[in-house]
């Protein structure tokens, strides 16, 4: 029987939810495209339960002991004398999360001499020696087009706060005050500005199809080009790299994995070339944009706003 590893992260402040805001969530018959969605049997939870923290357990643990396997589930992942890198030692498999890594270096891959499959609760394993991985012959997976669209919802939201100055109008309202020229000396509207994605696979296209109905500009680069009855679809402009687009666009949105080539291509010259209040939106990995490139581009006026949630 395997022993399963499965970092997560920590449940709410205010401990993991008795109840929920909703009764359920939609039930969807596909994915965009046709594709057919999980059909997972002996689903012992809740649809639209906390799963993703360490008491929701990503709904496994019966599931596993049922088979006689072995479920760890921690949130202390870090340092020598973490739980995580204690309990690696004699894992089969570990279970990760892209917003709560738990980074698998060469030297605990090496550690680690039973594991056999890493798999992230999400998409992206750059948190993985994948070289090391190959070398010690473990399976790598991740939950393909899992949160896609809540990543591309995640990022419309993103381009309406910064554009129409939410968060500072909404601080406003917070301190008891309502300061209208505050609110909209810096708020604009979306319309008619141009939008380019960096990255047009399943998220990048998702975020294309949720701007099209605000009357802007679309435009975007990939090393894929997509087919041009989408191009036609949507009236979309393609470019060959990130150089070409980032100069025409007043939103520019980054949907790119991480790996050598988009490591830090956001630095001081990509982003000197972005128009003057341009804004920047990350929701892919952190370090494709060079953090103090940024801070000096939000010193200088160069660029509007960031919006994160990557680190």
């Amino acid at each position: 029987m395997a022993k399963i590893v499965c970092v997560l992260y920590d449940d709410p402040v205010d401990g993991y939810p008795p109840a929920y805001a909703r009764d359920g969530i939609p039930t969807l018959a596909s994915y965009p495209g046709g594709q057919t969605l999980p059909t997972p049997q002996g689903q012992d939870f809740t649809p639209g339960e906390l799963l993703g923290s360490v008491s929701g357990e990503l709904g496994l643990r019966r599931f596993l002991e049922a088979q006689g396997h072995t479920l760890i589930v921690t949130s202390d992942k870090d340092g020598a004398g973490s739980v995580f890198e204690r309990e690696l030692a004699d894992a089969d498999v570990v279970i990760s999360q892209p917003f709560w890594p738990a980074y698998l270096t060469g030297e605990r891959i090496a550690n680690a001499p039973k594991l056999k499959l890493a798999i992230t609760a999400g998409i992206g394993s750059d948190h993985v020696d994948l070289q090391a991985a190959i070398d010690h012959g473990i399976t790598v997976a991740e939950v393909t087009y899992c949160n896609s669209i809540s990543v591309a919802e995640h990022v419309v939201m993103m381009i309406l706060s910064l554009v129409r100055n939410y968060l500072p109008s909404y601080q406003w309202v917070v301190k008891e005050g309502w300061n209208i020229a505050d609110c909209v000396a810096r708020s604009y509207d979306l319309e008619g500005m141009t939008v380019g994605t960096v990255g047009a696979g399943r998220i990048g296209s998702a975020v294309l199809r949720r701007l099209k109905p605000f009357d802007v500009t679309l435009h975007y680069t990939d090393r894929h080009r997509l087919p041009e009855a989408v191009e036609r679809e949507l009236g979309l402009t393609f470019h060959p790299d990130a150089a070409s687009l980032v100069p025409v666009c007043d939103v520019v949105t980054i949907n790119a994995p991480l790996h050598p080539e988009t490591e830090h291509l956001f630095d001081d010259e990509l982003i000197g070339t972005m128009k003057r209040g341009a804004y920047l939106v990350n929701t892919a990995r952190g370090k494709i944009c060079d953090r103090d490139a940024v801070v000096r581009a939000l010193e200088s006026g160069r660029l509007a706003g960031y919006a994160g949630d990557v680190w």
